[in-house]
């Protein structure tokens, strides 16, 4: 079941997991969950924020790439 869950984890995409991070963000500023479930969802929300970040630097590399008219491939640099 485990297995299954992090499956469905790596499919979810950047805005899911956007809401996801927000969801927990709000139940511990709450206060109103137990010590245990605060740090699981501590350790889960930093898992979120690793995973957002590296999704976002990769989207940053493609950005700043473009394609030359003689179809290669340069890097965007604003001047």
């Amino acid at each position: 079941k485990q297995l299954e869950y992090q499956k469905m984890e790596k499919e979810k995409k950047f805005e899911e997991k956007m809401k996801d991070l927000e969801t927990i963000v709000n139940e511990l500023e709450s206060g109103e969950i137990d010590l245990d479930s605060s740090i699981e969802k501590y350790t889960q929300a930093m898992k979120l924020v690793k995973e957002c970040d590296e999704k976002l630097k990769t989207v940053e590399e493609q950005v700043n790439k473009i394609v030359t008219e003689n179809g290669t491939i340069e890097d965007f640099n604003i001047e």
